[in-house]
């Protein structure tokens, strides 16, 4: 009987691929081939587990712009995730890919265990496009210049995609629920830093 060692789960993949990587990594094109996948859920998952990791620098900040540009496409409409040639050469290298791959693991290994289909009419086309918006929003978030202001959108950006992979409402509802929640901390900070400069 012939053993298949292929990872069988979306997270084992992710380990199996950054222990193969060479030293310089892989290109974001080359991960999704790699990886063999073409959803939504799939390519936002896997840029937005970098910026999830505190203290991880450099990666976020390559992966933060193709997120957004991938959550548009799908508040258009989309039905598979594209990426412009010059996002889809940055690369990530082998360091990066490791620690990205640790921490998948060691944040969002419970995923695997809970996640089923449940309200699965969130998925629907109207539904995803609403979606797609709100992950715009958490996605622009990242790009803000100040510390650790990567971690909670991406938090909730890994939560929203490994819902859609596993079309289950409950984790897409979770997800969003955090990434408001920080939009709406980000705009109250913003709010009082315009009052303390202003005096008003």
């Amino acid at each position: 009987m012939t053993h298949d060692p292929s990872p069988r789960t979306f997270l084992q993949s992710i380990e199996a691929m950054a222990a193969e990587a060479p030293e310089e990594g892989f290109s974001l094109r080359a991960i999704f081939d790699r990886l063999d996948e073409r959803a939504f859920g799939a390519a936002l998952f896997i840029l937005a587990l970098p910026c999830c990791i505190p203290f991880l620098y450099g990666v976020p900040q390559v992966v933060s712009l193709p997120m957004m540009v991938l959550a548009g496409q799908m508040a258009a409409g989309r039905e598979e995730p594209w990426l412009p040639h010059k996002f889809g050469e940055r690369k990530i290298d082998k360091k990066g890919l490791t620690r990205t791959a640790r921490g998948g693991r060691k944040w969002f290994g419970w995923l695997e265990k809970i996640a089923r289909p449940r309200f699965t009419f969130l998925m629907g086309d109207r539904g995803e496009r609403v979606i797609g918006l709100f992950l715009v929003f958490f996605c622009a978030s990242i790009l803000v210049p100040l510390p650790s202001t990567n971690t909670v959108p991406g938090i909730g950006v890994a939560i929203v995609a490994f819902g859609l992979m596993a079309r289950d409402g409950i984790l897409v509802i979770l997800g969003g629920i955090i990434g408001t929640a920080w939009i709406i901390t980000l705009l109250a900070l913003v709010a009082l830093g315009v009052r303390t400069i202003t005096g008003a």
